[in-house]
């Protein structure tokens, strides 16, 4: 292919059949997978990774026009990618039937533009894999002892600071009031946005330092879970102060605004903090340190 006309003529077929598979595959997450509060971020992490797609668009079609194609490969990973949407369609095995179209679309990247497309596509790809509905067995297995942590913490320090407070499990009784811990509050998937959004702000922060890159990914993890337990206090304080019914009303989903506001400030924060660091002992965004 030598210019945009041409490939245009060779992709829209493709391009075409691609959303006549899909878009019945995304409209079937939306209304049965993904109305689920546990499960809401899944659309939203589909935008943004389309975003970053055209974001990055310059790169795919540069890459398309002049790139060594891998025919062999990108054939065999489109087979897999639809072997696994026949086979996620029929059994509704949703993690399969979204993870078919993260395999085919990085199979028609390599027919079109080889592993220089990939590479120009690795995040956006990557970040798709955080859209997958999580397995029921190991989202149960891991949110208890989150939700177990986080109630501890919580009870802990709201009894320190005097308030009338006790904890059974994940049970919270403050006052005249018992609250239980739900999944939605202080569970897996919770980690999983919060890390999802973690690396988003790497991405378009564009460090160089993997070293950085990584320390600030893993700080996610302690980050979320601040950002939970915070959660979690706010609403206690609201039912013990206003009431059960201003607790489980809208401002019990405002907190779920306040738990992703409070885990954004605290990453840039800690962004902040790493990179005067860095400065103070003339480490460069590479990881190299300074000569004077």
């Amino acid at each position: 292919m030598n210019n945009p006309r041409e490939l245009f003529n060779r992709t829209w077929p493709v391009c075409l059949g691609l959303l006549l598979m899909f878009i019945p595959a995304f409209w079937w997450l939306i209304n049965h997978v993904w109305d689920k509060e546990s499960q809401a971020h899944g659309p939203i992490v589909l935008g943004i990774s389309f975003w970053l797609i055209y974001r990055n668009k310059d790169k795919a079609i540069a890459t398309f026009l002049q790139a060594e194609k891998k025919p062999a490969i990108g054939w065999g990973l489109l087979l897999l990618g639809c072997i696994l949407f026949i086979l996620g369609k029929s059994q509704s095995i949703d993690l399969i039937l979204a993870f078919s179209f993260i395999v085919v679309l990085a199979s028609l990247l390599l027919l079109y533009g080889g592993w220089a497309a990939i590479k120009a596509m690795w995040f956006p790809l990557f970040f798709m894999l955080f859209m997958l509905p999580l397995p029921g067995g190991l989202v149960a297995a891991l949110t208890l002892p989150m939700k177990m942590a986080v109630s501890y913490v919580a009870e802990w320090l709201l009894y320190h600071a005097g308030y009338p407070v006790s904890r059974s499990g994940v049970i919270i009784q403050i006052d005249q009031y018992q609250m239980l811990v739900a999944d939605a509050c202080a569970g897996l998937h919770t980690l999983f946005t919060l890390e999802a959004i973690g690396l988003l702000y790497l991405n378009l922060m564009g460090y160089k330092s993997f070293s950085r890159n990584l320390f600030i990914a893993l700080m996610v993890v302690p980050i979320s879970f601040a950002a939970n337990t915070i959660r979690v206090i706010t609403l206690i304080l609201i039912t013990y102060y206003f009431g059960d019914e201003a607790g489980q009303g809208f401002l019990h989903g405002f907190a779920g605004f306040v738990l992703f506001g409070v885990a954004l400030f605290l990453l840039m924060s800690f962004d902040t903090l790493v990179g005067f660091v860095m400065k103070k002992f003339g480490i460069t965004d590479a990881g190299v340190k300074k000569h004077a």
